[in-house]
C-alpha cells in the first residue's frame, strides 16, 4: 500500500500507510512537511548547538545541554532499546531526512538564519525527547531550597513549595460512563506547558492495518505518547510532581593529569572533556564538561580544586527513555493494553488516566523514580556522605480504583509518596465541584470546564484585607469592590485588572521586606537555572504559603498589605480590562514576530482551570497556559473534540499557522474526523 496523506478542514494530518515502518516513515516526513524549522531548532537544542543562529542568548541552554550530555544519554538510549523499537524509530528518522532539506525552502527562517538543514541520526527523537524533559521534573528548585536553608534557615525550605512559573502542569479529568449522557465514558484536559510558536503538541491521525489512532504527537518523536485515541481505548496524562532527579555537591581536585572528585569510598577519576559553542555574531565559547560516578557537572564545572554540582537522572543511568510504550500505545484496545504500555514509561513520571469501550478505567501512576535518602528529595546532598545513593527503583507505582469522577491537576494525590512540591489544590478542587454539578455530560459540556476563569488563590489576600481599618476612602472603595468581586479572572473584568494589580504590589513588597533581604542577592549558578531562584516570582508563586507563615509578624503583613492597597488605590479604577494586560505571549526562536500588543487578550489565571500563567510582580503577559485541549469520547470517537493554541501547521505562509487561535481563545473546540470520505487527500 503506498504511503496516504489527506488533510480535514484545520489542515491535521491524517496518515494511511501499508506497515507501521511505513507510518512512522510517513510520520516523519509529514513532521518535516508542517514543522521543519521546528524540527531543526529542536534537534540543534538537543545537542547544544542552537547558539550558532540563534546567537548568545541561547549559549546558557545550550552549555546546559552539553554538560547535562542530553545528546550522548540519547545515543545510550537508543542503542539499548529492542530490535523492533529501533528499526520503527530509525523509519521516521529516515521519514524526516526524506523530507527536511526540500522542505526547508518552504520555511523562511533557513534562509533568514543561513542555516541548512542538517541531517538526523536515529537518536535524534530520542535526543529531543529529553531536552523538552530534563527540566520537567524541576531539579532546579533543589538549589533554590538549598540556598534558602542556608539563607534563612531549614526552617524555610517549606515556604516556597508551590506550582512555579518553571514548573509543568495540567489539567485532567475522567467521567465514568455513569456520569455521561450516553453511558460510555469521557476523558477531557489539557497540559500545561510554555506556548510555542509553532506548538509543542501537533493534532496527528495515524493509521495502518495493525492499528488506527488520533491523538497529540509531540513533533520530531514518533508515535502518540501523551494523549491518543484509538477507537477503542483512550488515554491522557498530567505531570505527577514526582522527584526522580538529584543534585550532589562534588569536591573535585586535579592530579596530575586528571580530576578526581570525592565519594563515599574517596577520590575517584572523573571524564573530563572541552567542546566549543560557535556562536553566531559573537566569539565561540569553550565549555568544559565533567562527569563524576554521580552524574554530568551542570554547575561549577570549570572548577578544578572545589566545589560543584553533578546531576543524577534516570535515563543517564538506566540508558532508558521509555521508548518502547509507544509503539505498545498505538496498538493498545483495552485498559489493560495501556497499562502495560505504560509499565515501560520512564521520563517524565506522570499520572495517567484511560477508558474503554467495554467500561475500563484506569488511573496511575507511570515512570522511573529511584530510592534513596528522603534529604535527596528536598535539596543538594553531600557527594562524600554515605547514604545518598541510589538503592533501586520504586515499585509497584501508585494506583487508584476508578469510582467516580476522577480529576488529575498537579496536586497532591494518588502521586504524593512521590514528590515534594505539588500544585495548589484549586484547579483540583474547582475542576471537581464543576463536574459535580450534573450527571450527563457531553464532550461539548467540557468546554466549560477549561475555560473556567474562577481564581481560588484570591482568599488569602483578599481575606486579610477585609480586617484592614483605618483605609484611606480611595483604598476603602477597592477594598470594597474587590470583596465584592466575583473572582473570575474574566478578559473583559476590571475588578480583576485590580485584583492582579494589588498581588503584584503585595509580591513586590513582600520580595522587599527585611525578612527574605537574605534571598534578594545574586545566585552561584548557571543562567539556565534563574528561573527557579528569582525571588520575586518565588514569592509570587508561594504568596498563599507566606501570607499565612509566621516568617513576618502579623503585624508586618497586615501593613504590607494596607501600603498595596493604598498604592493600588491612589492609581484610580483602571480602564483596562485584565485580558488586554494578560496577553499571549509565545516563545519562538527567533525574533521578529508580532509586537507585544499584537498578541490576542487571555482570561484566565495560574491558580484557574483556566491556567495562563503570569508572573505576578513581573509581568501580566502570559507564556504558558493549555498547549492543546482534548475530549475523548469513549462513545463515538467522531465526537472527539480537539484544539490548538496557534495551528497545525509550522510554515507562517500557511493558511492553517494561526487559524485555530480564535476558537482556541474562546474556548472552541475542533471536531476530530476520522472517516476519510471527509478528508482531502494531498498529493504533492
Amino acid at each position: 500500500m503506498s504511503i496516504e496523506v489527506y488533510r480535514d478542514p484545520w489542515g491535521i494530518p491524517h496518515l494511511r500507510a501499508g506497515s507501521p515502518l511505513e507510518l512512522a516513515r510517513a510520520q516523519g516526513r509529514n513532521a518535516a512537511t508542517d514543522r521543519a524549522w521546528q524540527l531543526e531548532v529542536e534537534r540543534h537544542r538537543a545537542q547544544g548547538t542552537s547558539a550558532a543562529f540563534l546567537g548568545p542568548e541561547a549559549v546558557p541552554w545550550d552549555r546546559f545541554a552539553r554538560r547535562a550530555r542530553l545528546a550522548d544519554t540519547a545515543r545510550r538510549c537508543f542503542d539499548a532499546l529492542d530490535a523492533d523499537t529501533a528499526a520503527w524509530v530509525r523509519a521516521y528518522v529516515d521519514g524526516v531526512n526524506d523530507a527536511l532539506p526540500q522542505q526547508a525552502d518552504h520555511a523562511p527562517e533557513f534562509a533568514e538564519t543561513s542555516v541548512e538543514p542538517g541531517s538526523w541520526r536515529p537518536w535524534t527523537p530520542l535526543a529531543l525527547w529529553l531536552s523538552h524533559h530534563i527540566l520537567f521534573a524541576g531539579f532546579p528548585a533543589k538549589l533554590w531550597r538549598d540556598l534558602v536553608a542556608h539563607r534563612l534557615g531549614d526552617h524555610a525550605i517549606g515556604l516556597f513549595a508551590t506550582d512555579g512559573p518553571a514548573t509543568s502542569g495540567s489539567n485532567g479529568w475522567l467521567v465514568p460512563g455513569d456520569r455521561t449522557a450516553t453511558g460510555a465514558a469521557l476523558i477531557a484536559g489539557d497540559p500545561h506547558r510554555f506556548i510555542e510558536a509553532p506548538g509543542i503538541y501537533q493534532q496527528i491521525h495515524l493509521v495502518c492495518p495493525e492499528f488506527d489512532v488520533v491523538g497529540l504527537a509531540v513533533p520530531g518523536v514518533p508515535g502518540i505518547a501523551h494523549f491518543g485515541h484509538t477507537g477503542k481505548v483512550a488515554w491522557a496524562i498530567t505531570n505527577a510532581m514526582a522527584d526522580y532527579q538529584d543534585l550532589y555537591r562534588e569536591r573535585l581536585r586535579r592530579t596530575g593529569d586528571r580530576i578526581e572528585a570525592l565519594g563515599p569510598d574517596g577520590w575517584r577519576p572523573a571524564a573530563t572533556r572541552t567542546e566549543t559553542i560557535e556562536v553566531a555574531g559573537a566569539d565561540p565559547v569553550t565549555v568544559r564538561i565533567v562527569e563524576t560516578e554521580r552524574g554530568p557537572v551542570v554547575a561549577g564545572a570549570d572548577t578544578e580544586d572545589g566545589e560543584a554540582i553533578s546531576l543524577r537522572y534516570p535515563p543517564r543511568v538506566r540508558a532508558d527513555l521509555g521508548f518502547a510504550a509507544l509503539p505498545a500505545l498505538l496498538r493498545a484496545t483495552t485498559v489493560a493494553d495501556v497499562d502495560r504500555a505504560f509499565d515501560h514509561w520512564a521520563e517524565p513520571v506522570n499520572v495517567v488516566q484511560a477508558a474503554d469501550t467495554e467500561g475500563g478505567m484506569l488511573h496511575r501512576v507511570a515512570g522511573t523514580v529511584p530510592l534513596r535518602h528522603p534529604d535527596n528529595r528536598l535539596r543538594v546532598v553531600d557527594a562524600w556522605r554515605p547514604g545518598h545513593q541510589w538503592r533501586g527503583w520504586y515499585g509497584p507505582m501508585p494506583r487508584e480504583v476508578v469510582t467516580g469522577v476522577a480529576v488529575m491537576a498537579n496536586q497532591r494525590g494518588i502521586a504524593e509518596p512521590l514528590g515534594v512540591e505539588f500544585a495548589p489544590s484549586h484547579r483540583a478542587d474547582r475542576i471537581g465541584e464543576l463536574l459535580g454539578r450534573h450527571s450527563a455530560w457531553t464532550g461539548p459540556d467540557m468546554a466549560a470546564v477549561h475555560t473556567d476563569t474562577h481564581l481560588g488563590s484570591a482568599r488569602p489576600l483578599l481575606d486579610p484585607l477585609a480586617a484592614l481599618p483605618g483605609l484611606s476612602p480611595e483604598a476603602a472603595r477597592l477594598r470594597d469592590r474587590l470583596l465584592a468581586w466575583d473572582r473570575r479572572m474574566a478578559a473583559d473584568s476590571t475588578d480583576a485588572t485590580s485584583y492582579a494589580r494589588l498581588r503584584s504590589a503585595v509580591v513586590r513588597r513582600l520580595a522587599a521586606h527585611p525578612a527574605l533581604s537574605a534571598l534578594s542577592g545574586p545566585v552561584p549558578y548557571p543562567e539556565v537555572f534563574l528561573p527557579w531562584l528569582a525571588l520575586v516570582p518565588r514569592v509570587a508563586y508561594g504568596l498563599q504559603a507566606l501570607l499565612g507563615s509566621d516568617l513576618l509578624p502579623e503585624s508586618d503583613r497586615a501593613e504590607l498589605i494596607r501600603a498595596a492597597v493604598e498604592e493600588v488605590a491612589t492609581a484610580g479604577e483602571p480602564d483596562t480590562p485584565w485580558g488586554m494586560l494578560h496577553r499571549l505571549a509565545p516563545w519562538q526562536a527567533l525574533p521578529g514576530g508580532p509586537p507585544e500588543g499584537a498578541w490576542p487578550a487571555l482570561a484566565g489565571d495560574h491558580d484557574c482551570v483556566l491556567s495562563t500563567s503570569s508572573v505576578p510582580g513581573v509581568t501580566d503577559l502570559s507564556a504558558r497556559g493549555p498547549a492543546a485541549r482534548y475530549v475523548w469520547d469513549l462513545a463515538r470517537r467522531e465526537d472527539s473534540l480537539w484544539v490548538v493554541p496557534l495551528g497545525a501547521s509550522g510554515r507562517p505562509r500557511s493558511a492553517h499557522h494561526h487559524d485555530q487561535l480564535p476558537l482556541w481563545l474562546r474556548g472552541d473546540l475542533v471536531p476530530v474526523i476520522t472517516d476519510f470520505t471527509l478528508l482531502t487527500e494531498e498529493r504533492t
